[in-house]
């Protein structure tokens, strides 16, 4: 799971900001929407944070918001924002966290990391073990992949037929 922990709300040019936001940071007057929109980019994600499906938003030693992650979207300067929703009470990983202490030790770095149950997905070849961290159980990628190849024939024929259907996409 991502951990960011968050300073105090400062204002920025959106003219400037590579999301257009005129604010980031905490705040207590912020409302959910406010803190998300406020907070979901511009960070120095490393490669694992591809591989989580949560993050959570800390402040002052507290978890202020907890956000289910669709995806991580590239912006200027090397740096990803997030594309997903915030959670709110009534969902797992809301109830476990927000509210509550930071789970991990502040550091200089306000990006890091921690493995967590509740970041736990099911293998996404399907064979239904769980996954802490990450889309497969070592190994079960080759066996997804190879599981397809099958279906199509021989690697050789594979190959054929990927490279006859597979259409580059265009940037529009």
């Amino acid at each position: 799971m991502i951990h960011i922990t968050l300073g105090e709300r400062r204002y920025v040019n959106p003219q400037e900001d590579q999301l257009g936001r005129n604010v980031v940071g905490f705040d207590p007057v912020m409302n959910d929407e406010a803190l998300f929109h406020a907070n979901r980019g511009c960070w120095v994600l490393g490669e694992r944070a591809e591989k989580e499906r949560y993050a959570l938003l800390s402040h002052e030693g507290q978890v202020r918001m907890a956000i289910e992650i669709d995806k991580l979207v590239p912006v200027a300067g090397g740096r990803k924002a997030i594309e997903g929703r915030y959670l709110t009470s009534g969902d797992e990983v809301y109830d476990a966290y927000v509210g509550k202490p930071t789970p991990v030790e502040t550091t200089r770095n306000p990006i890091t990391y921690f493995d967590s149950p509740h970041g736990a997905r099911t293998c996404y070849c399907g064979c239904g073990e769980l996954v802490a961290s990450g889309w497969f159980v070592i190994g079960h990628d080759q066996r997804a992949l190879h599981a397809r190849i099958s279906k199509i024939g021989t690697v050789r024929e594979f190959i054929d037929w990927f490279d006859s259907t597979y259409v580059e996409p265009t940037d529009e």
